[in-house]
């Protein structure tokens, strides 16, 4: 058993981890309602432009400037890590880590891949298969659609210059502040909307189908983006509240267990010191 110096300083150790970890804790709850209101304002407009842009593709097939719906042979793929530029949030960072890593094995197995990483992690984790083609962990620092925006169209000149065939953005999508759900979403081409082909029949387009493909796409395509990246952001501080909450019970129980350890060991000395004074009054007394 250790002695009673050992276990006092395992004791106010953990006491400033614990206290670390629910400052941490208290920190991200505290950023995440900013970030939880920012991504659930967003998401009704993303997802209508989402859909007017699918029920819009199926009638791109003949147009000019519908090269960003262009269906081509996949030989080339990019793929889109969104991490965070810290840990100290769970699995947050090593899911999107392992979900990219399996993408590139298995269902490109066959393609040519490469990566942009939007986070450190993302790029600490890729930079060694010398495929990173960007690294935009900056955009953290000052978060806004304009910023967003400038990684959108470098996507978009890379597929329509024929660079990649398809791309993908992979990230963590909020869901509360407890569960992140991992989301793996084509970029580019675009995705057409699924069901009945003359769907889109029932829309008059004005001004000209040409101009709105010319403004919504690229518009369109840059809101998925930021919200994938707003998503993420959102996720990251509710997975790290969630680890720093976890962390502060573990450190609470572990301080308790050995405060009770350091009160057996206590009790145990001053019971040895009473025996040792008790035999050494019954030798002075024979």
């Amino acid at each position: 058993m250790a002695n009673l110096k050992e276990i006092r300083n395992r004791i106010s150790s953990v006491s400033s981890t614990m206290q670390i970890t629910s400052a941490m804790k208290m920190v991200s709850a505290a950023k995440l309602k900013k970030a939880q209101d920012a991504i659930t304002a967003m998401r009704p407009y993303s997802d209508k432009l989402t859909e007017l842009l699918q029920n819009l593709s199926a009638t791109l097939k003949e147009d000019a400037g519908s090269e960003l719906a262009e269906q081509r042979e996949v030989n080339k793929v990019l793929l889109v890590a969104i991490t965070s530029n810290r840990g100290l949030c769970g699995a947050f960072n090593s899911n999107i880590i392992k979900a990219v890593s399996k993408r590139a094995t298995t269902a490109y197995a066959n393609q040519e891949v490469s990566y942009v990483a939007i986070g450190k992690k993302a790029y600490d984790a890729f930079k060694k298969t010398k495929q990173v083609i960007a690294n935009k962990s900056e955009v953290y620092d000052d978060l806004t659609f304009d910023h967003v925006a400038e990684i959108a169209e470098m996507l978009m000149e890379k597929f329509v210059s024929g660079e990649y065939d398809r791309v993908e953005i992979i990230y963590n999508s909020f869901k509360n502040a407890a569960t992140q759900e991992l989301m793996i979403e084509q970029f580019l081409p675009i995705v057409p909307l699924e069901g009945d082909a003359n769907l889109s029949t029932d829309y008059i387009f004005e001004p000209s189908k040409l101009e709105i493909v010319e403004e919504l796409i690229p518009k369109s395509l840059k809101t998925q983006l930021y919200k994938a990246i707003r998503d993420s952001f959102a996720s990251e501080h509710g997975a790290r509240m969630t680890a720093m909450h976890k962390a502060t019970d573990n450190a609470t129980e572990l301080r308790d267990q050995l405060k009770l350890t350091y009160n057996k060991a206590r009790q145990a000395s001053i019971t040895n010191e009473i025996l040792e004074i008790v035999g050494g009054a019954d030798a002075l007394s024979d």
